[in-house]
């Protein structure tokens, strides 16, 4: 998106260019071939989903044809991961694609690892502890045992049950960010809040969850034995692969 006197300006495509994504699955399609996709553009052009759909139909709350209603149909999906991986900004990766991220942004570090070596910081660590299984490691959590074991919060759980909020811990935006651009993190769905009758009400929040739970802990760890920046050459390699003349630097700041 730009910003044109102060007004946003999507860098959509017409709905009858045939380029042009519409409907979710194949938007799904379309991740799942690439590999991973941010949601909004950036400094690779065409590399977004901005990009490859009509700006006419954002928001406009018409799941069969609104890309940003598509963002949560794809979080629910088994094979796509979603959340804010690209420069702190929201994007999918596939299933694939995941554990390549997992590793060079990781570094190769499990979390409880990383934070007994000081490198995540306590802020991180009291939200990490909400999602961290009691009854066995993180590292115990196989494809079968992933949905019995399987912890979501809501967004506005997540800041209360961790200590953020007033009086409490500050910047919890930007340490959930964090967490998910570290792919600790992704987020699972968007529901509403649920009263006292079982009803929903508001506006749809996000649901964050670990991604061992989706996919279990040896498919998202299964490339922490080659060297993280050999992870991230292959990224790069598949960015340069679909979109031709990247500049380095580009791709760096996107998905590095």
């Amino acid at each position: 998106m730009d910003v044109i006197d102060g007004n946003w300006i999507m860098r959509g495509i017409g709905w009858d260019d045939p380029k042009c994504i519409h409907s979710a699955d194949e938007l799904a399609a379309i991740v799942n071939e690439i590999g991973f996709l941010p949601l909004f553009s950036n400094e690779i052009g065409g590399f977004s989903v901005e990009e490859m759909t009509s700006s006419e139909h954002w928001w406009s709350g018409d799941t069969s044809v609104d890309p940003w209603e598509w963002r949560a149909i794809l979080a629910r999906r088994n094979d796509i991961a979603y959340g804010k991986f690209f420069n702190k900004k929201a994007g999918f990766i596939s299933k694939k694609w995941f554990p390549y991220f997992a590793n060079y942004r990781r570094g190769g570090y499990d979390f409880d690892a990383r934070y007994e070596d000081g490198k995540a910081s306590h802020r991180e660590n009291l939200i990490m502890k909400l999602f961290m299984p009691n009854e066995c490691d993180i590292n115990d959590v196989t494809n079968s045992t992933a949905k019995q074991l399987a912890k979501e919060f809501y967004s506005y759980e997540v800041k209360s049950l961790a200590g953020f909020g007033k009086g409490g811990e500050k910047n919890f935006e930007g340490t959930v960010t964090g967490l998910e651009m570290q792919t600790y993190l992704v987020v699972r769905d968007f529901r509403q809040k649920i009263n006292k009758r079982g009803e929903g009400y508001g506006w749809p929040i996000a649901v964050y969850t670990l991604p061992e739970y989706l996919w279990g802990y040896d498919h998202v760890t299964k490339r922490y034995s080659e060297e993280p920046e050999t992870s991230f050459d292959k990224i790069a390699k598949c960015v340069k692969k679909h979109f031709v003349n990247v500049e380095a630097k580009d791709i760096k700041k996107v998905v590095g």
